[in-house]
């Protein structure tokens, strides 16, 4: 099978896996030397080419860690033109190199995990167990009447607007001549 190989799609990007090749991924949860699966999406062997999903389960594409790394610097830097605002910034984005080992069409699906077989068979006994006939219901009780809901107070009114601050009197001349009331008294 020299010329197979299949479309594998990791981090919302797809690539060609063929045996041997060494993949450019986004960062993946895995030790360096790990073994991945990766999830096919296309299969093409010698004679068929698999893009049925089910078939696609038979399809295996293993991958072993070789490295864990950083991609190049992106460089960002915001600028309003007379506005005084600047900003910089920089991403790298965290990568992993992948040596693909094996793709292959196996002949039929490979089997269930064990968490999976816990969870299908809690429901393939309840399958299992017939069904007794339906019992007919005793009429239902009345439900107790409902009180009526207390009434609650009434919204209040918002507080009244207070009157306006009185400004304080001009100092100055005044209609007495410039004297004000007090200097008047005095004299």
């Amino acid at each position: 099978m020299a010329n197979s190989y299949a479309i594998v799609e990791t981090g919302g990007k797809q690539y060609r896996a063929e045996k041997g090749t060494n993949l450019l991924v986004e960062r993946l949860p895995a030790d360096e030397g790990s073994k991945v699966s990766l999830r096919a999406v296309m299969f093409k062997g010698e004679r068929d080419v698999v893009l049925d999903g089910g078939q696609l389960e038979k399809v295996k594409v293993e991958a072993v860690v070789r490295e864990q790394l950083r991609g190049p610097k992106v460089r960002i830097f915001k600028y309003k033109a007379k506005k005084g605002y600047r900003r910089r910034g920089g991403h790298r984005q965290g990568l992993t190199r992948l040596e693909v080992t094996d793709v292959r069409l196996l002949t039929r699906k490979p089997a269930a995990t064990k968490q999976a077989d816990k969870k299908e068979e809690p429901k393939a006994e309840a399958e299992a167990k017939p069904k007794a006939p339906a019992k007919p219901k005793a009429p239902a009780k009345k439900p107790a009447a409902k009180k009526p809901a207390a009434k609650k107070p009434a919204a209040k009114k918002p507080a009244a607007k207070k009157p306006a601050a009185k400004k304080p009197a001009a100092r100055g001349k005044t209609s007495s001549g410039g004297r004000s009331s007090s200097a008047k008294k005095e004299s």
